[in-house]
C-alpha cells in the first residue's frame, strides 16, 4: 500500500543516510551490479571503488516506480542533474566506464581482490592522520556541499575551529614543530 511504501522507503532513506553520516570513511566495492537500493546504498559511501564488470543503475521506472532511498538526491549530486534524469527516466544500467566518467566511482579494478585490496591499502593510509580531522572534514563537506557558498564556509569555519579543541591537533602541531610524524 501506499503508507507501507512509505514507511519502507523511509526506512531506506534513513539506511543510507546513516551509513553517509558515519563519523569514518566508508568505501562501497562493486564487483556486478549495483541496481536500484544498491546502486543508492553505494552512493551513501564516501567512495564507490568498483571493478571491470560492475554495472550500475535505477531501474525502478520499469516496474512503475521511482528510487526510494535517496537514488533521486544523490544520482543527481554524483552525476549532475541532466544525466540523472536520463538515467533514471530510462532506467537504462551505465557500465563502468560511464559510471567512472560520469563521476560516479573513484576507481575501476580488474579483479574484486584487487579492489578489495585498495579499499583496504586507502583505509590503512588513514589511520596515520587524525581521525578527528577526517570526522570533521567529512562534515564539513556533508553538511556545506549543498549550500551557498558563504553557508558552506561557515560550516567548514566551525568544524575548522572545532578541531583546535582536540587533543589531536595539539599532537599534530607538536609533532610538525618538532619535525616528527
Amino acid at each position: 500500500s501506499k503508507e507501507e511504501a512509505y514507511k519502507f522507503g523511509w526506512m531506506g532513506q534513513n539506511v543510507t543516510t546513516l551509513f553517509e553520516e558515519l563519523t569514518v570513511p566508508v568505501i562501497a566495492c562493486v564487483n556486478g551490479f549495483a541496481l536500484g537500493g544498491g546502486c543508492e546504498m553505494a552512493m551513501s559511501c564516501d567512495f564507490i571503488y568498483a571493478t571491470e564488470n560492475a554495472v550500475f543503475g535505477q531501474p525502478e521506472v520499469k516496474l512503475g516506480l521511482i528510487p526510494g532511498f535517496g537514488g533521486t538526491q544523490r544520482l543527481a549530486k554524483y552525476i549532475g542533474r541532466a544525466k540523472a534524469k536520463e538515467i533514471i527516466y530510462s532506467g537504462r544500467n551505465m557500465k563502468v566506464d560511464e559510471a567512472f566518467e560520469s563521476g560516479l566511482i573513484l576507481s575501476i579494478f580488474k579483479t574484486k581482490d584487487e579492489m578489495i585490496q585498495a579499499a583496504k591499502d586507502f583505509i590503512n593510509k588513514l589511520k596515520h592522520n587524525s581521525p578527528v580531522a577526517i570526522k570533521l572534514a567529512k562534515k564539513a563537506i556533508n553538511s556545506g556541499v549543498d549550500l551557498l557558498t558563504t553557508d558552506g564556509l561557515e560550516v567548514e569555519l566551525n568544524c575548522f575551529s572545532e578541531g583546535f579543541a582536540s587533543e589531536d591537533m595539539k599532537e599534530g602541531t607538536q609533532a610538525f614543530i618538532e619535525k616528527r610524524k
